[in-house]
């Protein structure tokens, strides 16, 4: 059997990460605030609906898994589901971010159906899309060369995403206002605005974010108007809503923006997922299944299980992958926030979004060589100890130090890009571990534990935020409770994931598989495999 993958296989391959990462960062990054900001849901009914959807998802994980190990077409188990979802996930994302006008109640039921179906079809696509990298080689270190590709396509597709989408907000939500600015002062002016149409949800601030908003509204308790960088509210058509600005120079006209969050997340969120479904059907048609399970292997689902449960270096993967997924969720989850009300420059989350991404990809193209040198267990654990200390050490950076959170954030990211790499890379040692020990092979069930702590672990992640965020009194539509919940973003930002990190380095010195037990096993497996 030819181990040996094309470096076209492998960037098809990598392209298949990078749709299912404008999905899956999409959302990390952008669904909690626009649940919160656009739709007016509390941060704690946000933070259960994440647990209660990924929580229940993991049943949807497992049987994934075996229906994949029991596929059988002329695409092989794992390609043709990659084939079937590609549509109906760009479709789900689409509508994950879209408003509809059901009420309060009606918001919340929407919410909940297209966040669980969501995570379904993302199972579906996801799990044998992960099984995929087992079967294209038999070689451990071919292995590892494609998961560095996958993660540096994961990272790009995260990039495209995270970079672009604030951009892509800004551009289809304009409302193209009417905007009159007169100086009453220093830094002092009096600013009226309306819009042709109406606007659900209208965010006006300036282009530099520093100056504060208030209305001239007498009927508004001075709780609700309080000066702040940034106001959401509703726009009634060619209605006038009248501001006092205080707190930059120079303003006039073209300094005030008005976006229409709602519009503009719906339709930047309707173009990533064309992206997302042309990604997939590149990587179908692109790779190719190579290791097959042994040929006297018969279907036996208690069998696979009981495997399953008894194979150490993937239990430990298990508890591993769910604890730095929270790290990664929780990060990915409050960095809009964290830009948007304590540096109060949400434009300015893209560029650290994408100088993120970029440092990831060098860190998932560096993996391999590092794993060589140190070992994929051991390169875990130095990855995981630096990522978190360098992260919490954001506690102590202000709004004034930009080019710090900056320099901490990508030194944390090129260390934390190692994770999804050598975890799934790992997953397939769990699986060739198996077919040594027992001389059966369940890749869809193994890679199936990726898929559940990917998700799972973003479900607690989601909670984790939701109820510090509750527990500070956030809420995304009055900026005055904004205010009084910047230490919890704070807290969110930097030292809580940092804690996670630690507990998943205690972990992982319990992994059993070094590089002399690997090569043992590729060689084993090898010479079985020539014999059939």
């Amino acid at each position: 059997m030819n181990n040996k993958i094309s470096l076209k296989e492998k960037i098809g391959y990598a392209l298949g990460d990078g749709a299912a990462n404008i999905a899956w960062r999409g959302v990390a990054t952008f669904l909690f605030i626009y649940y919160t900001d656009v739709l007016g849901l509390s941060p704690v009914v946000v933070g259960v609906l994440m647990l209660v959807a990924r929580f229940s998802d993991g049943i949807a994980d497992i049987l994934m898994g075996i229906i994949a190990d029991r596929t059988t077409s002329k695409y092989g188990k794992f390609r043709p589901w990659i084939l079937w979802s590609a549509i109906p996930l760009g479709v789900i994302l689409a509508l994950l971010f879209t408003n509809p006008d059901f009420g309060s109640s009606g918001k919340l039921l929407y919410a909940y159906l297209t966040y669980i179906f969501f995570t379904l079809i993302y199972t579906v696509n996801n799990i044998p899309y992960g099984a995929l990298m087992a079967v294209m080689t038999g070689d451990d270190k071919e292995r590892t060369s494609l998961g560095s590709f996958r993660m540096a396509g994961a990272f790009g597709g995260g990039m495209i995403v995270q970079g672009a989408l604030l951009f892509l907000v800004a551009y289809y939500g304009n409302v193209n206002p009417s905007i009159e600015v007169n100086q009453l002062g220093d830094e002092k002016y009096n600013v009226v605005v309306s819009a042709a149409n109406d606007v659900q949800n209208a965010t006006i601030k300036t282009e530099n974010g520093f100056a504060t908003f208030a209305f001239n509204d007498a009927t508004l308790t001075p709780e609700k108007n309080t000066p702040t960088n940034r106001k959401s509210f509703s726009m009634e058509a060619d209605k006038k809503y009248s501001f006092t600005v205080i707190g930059e120079p120079n303003i006039d006209e073209s300094s005030i923006s008005i976006v229409d969050q709602n519009r503009g997340y719906s339709n930047s969120m309707y173009l990533m997922s064309v992206f997302l479904t042309f990604f997939m059907f590149i990587t179908f048609y692109t790779t190719k299944e190579r290791v097959q399970p042994p040929k006297e292997q018969e279907n036996n689902l208690k069998q696979d299980l009981k495997e399953l449960i008894s194979n150490k270096p993937w239990v430990v993967l298990m508890f591993v992958g769910l604890l730095f997924n929270v790290y990664n969720s929780i990060k990915q989850g409050i960095v809009i926030i964290y830009f948007t009300h304590y540096l109060n420059n949400q434009l300015l989350s893209a560029s650290f979004l994408i100088g993120l991404m970029l440092v990831s990809v060098a860190g998932a193209l560096a993996t391999s060589p590092l794993g060589k040198r140190f070992g994929k267990r051991n390169l875990f654990i130095y990855s995981l100890l630096f990522s978190g200390g360098v992260n919490a050490l954001l506690v102590f950076c202000d709004p004034t130090n930009i080019e710090a959170i900056f320099a901490l954030g990508m030194a944390s990211e090129f260390a934390a890009a190692m994770f999804p790499t050598l975890f799934f890379v790992m997953l397939g040692d769990a699986a060739d571990y198996s077919e040594f020990k027992n001389g059966r092979r369940a890749t869809g069930l193994i890679y199936s534990a990726g898929s559940f702590a990917t998700k799972f672990g973003g479900g607690i992640a989601g909670a984790i935020i939701g109820l510090i965020l509750g527990a500070f009194h956030y809420d995304g539509q009055d900026t005055a409770a904004i205010s009084g919940s910047i230490p919890g973003i704070i807290m969110l930002m930097s030292w809580v994931p940092a804690v996670i990190t630690i507990i998943a380095a205690g972990f992982m010195f319990l992994y059993p598989l070094n590089q002399k037990k690997m090569d043992e096993i590729t060689i084993e497996l090898n010479s079985r495999r020539l014999k059939e």
